[in-house]
């Protein structure tokens, strides 16, 4: 089964351009790293010169000897069996981590062999990069970040029919037909089970069953323990895993703020924040802070010391905190907090793949609070997540009362709709609403 990533289109712009300076694709382990870097070279380049780091040793060698591109290109020529020429081949460095010498000559083949497309990618980039001290060509690399597969992504392989409509039947916001909203809704449940890491949506599309699905994210959680073993420095592994697993009980929280006491008692933040980062580097969390004003721009309001930690991933997240997939299948009654958490997570997701930016949340003294507030243009937007077709409760409202924005958003399981500066969004359109450049737009389109 074929899962067509979106960021395959982005690269075909730098591969079409005329600076294409080497990618440089980042993010968590198990997305889908490889595979898109060989669907890119076996759909739009006669061929693929493909070197793995972590599997052929004896490159490194090759790049110890010389940083001129076209002598490491006469030298890599003999490792492939593959004409390695302009424009028509694609040169991918697989695991390139495991060479610094390979990593730093990124910035030669910028700036002395750019006719060359050369992309390159690692497993836990960003920890290797700071542990190694191991100089970014900042300037030099296109960098790109993989993120686990969509909802649109699934969405179009689990049903391209409901995909179709929702990518070029909504002409405006206004209730979809109860069917198709219906429908909708338990694709999205049915994403929230498996996640977005391939393995996980493969076993589920595929119809082999949740026992395949559940070995799948599994065996990455697995596959993370054993990095933290490998990658981690010694004093930091204990307080990495302890970070990690304390994720469901941070997110079953009422307000979700992360507080190191649930880590481990009498836990100081001076103790865990190397393991934060070590985390947030690896791409397995993402780190949400308060912002004091909702006021531009928002990095100008940040406070250091209140966030939120979310898993890169929904299904991963699920499986973490073993919770069944019948319970998000059927809503079991005593599924409340974690719910809420885990739809938080996916609008988290869908944000920061389509923008590539991370969102801020606001509190009012305990009054009220808005799950995230976000740049779009000149606006500062309060989006507010529930989990169910309940949305009682004043916070958006208190918002609202408060700073008069353009436009407000509220995702939960009802219908679109918009009601004044409030557009009403189903969960499962995060993806297409984030994608679109104006949101006010909306609340006067006809």
């Amino acid at each position: 089964m074929e899962i067509y990533r979106n960021i395959l289109d982005k690269l075909v712009e730098w591969k079409n351009s005329d600076n294409h300076k080497p990618v440089l694709l980042i993010g968590a382990r198990q997305t889908g790293k490889t595979w898109v870097m060989e669907e890119l070279g076996r759909r739009h380049f006669e061929n693929v010169a493909f070197f793995d780091f972590s599997e052929t040793l004896e490159l490194g060698s090759i790049f110890d000897k010389t940083k001129e591109p076209e002598r490491l290109l006469k030298e890599l020529a003999l490792q492939t069996d593959v004409p390695i020429e302009p424009g028509k081949t694609l040169i991918v460095f697989d695991e390139i981590q495991e060479c610094e010498a390979a990593f730093n000559s990124l910035k030669y083949f910028c700036d002395k062999a750019p006719q060359y497309h050369i992309i390159a990618a690692g497993s836990l980039l960003g920890v290797a990069v700071r542990r190694r001290k191991m100089t970014v060509p900042v300037g030099k690399v296109t960098l790109m970040r993989m993120y686990p597969v969509s909802f649109d992504e699934f969405l179009r392989v689990s049903e391209p029919s409901l995909h179709d409509f929702v990518s070029n039947k909504i002409e405006s916001v206004s209730h979809l037909p109860e069917i198709i909203h219906s429908k909708l809704m338990l694709e999205y449940r049915r994403y929230q089970v498996c996640g977005g890491m391939p393995e996980a949506v493969v076993a589920l599309l595929s119809d082999k069953g949740m026992a395949e699905v559940e070995s799948a994210l599994q065996g990455i959680l697995d596959l993370y323990e054993m990095d933290f073993a490998k990658y981690a420095e010694s004093r930091d592994i204990p307080r990495i895993k302890a970070l990690w697993h304390s994720l469901p009980s941070q997110l079953s929280k009422k307000n979700r703020k992360f507080v190191y006491n649930v880590v481990q008692s009498g836990a100081r933040a001076k103790d865990y924040e190397d393991g934060l980062l070590w985390l947030e580097e690896a791409g397995m969390i993402h780190r949400v802070f308060s912002a004091s004003k909702p006021a531009m721009p928002l990095a100008g309001y940040r406070e250091v010391n209140a966030f939120k930690v979310y898993a890169c991933d929904c299904g991963l997240l699920r499986r973490l905190a073993r919770v069944h997939a019948d319970v998000i299948l059927g809503g079991a009654s005593s599924y409340t907090e974690f719910k809420g958490a885990l739809a938080e997570n996916m609008i988290l997701q869908s944000y920061i793949s389509i923008t590539d930016d991370m969102p801020y949340y606001w509190t009012s003294n305990g009054r009220a609070e808005v799950e995230f507030v976000v740049h779009n243009g000149v606006d500062i937007v309060p989006i507010e997540v529930k989990a169910s077709g309940c949305v009682g409760g004043k916070s958006l409202t208190v918002y609202n009362e408060k700073f008069n924005p353009t436009v407000r958003i509220r995702f939960s399981s009802n219908n679109l709709q918009k009601n004044s500066n409030m557009i009403s969004c189903p969960l499962y359109l995060s993806d297409w609403l984030f994608a679109k450049p104006d949101w006010k737009e909306l609340l006067v389109t006809a």
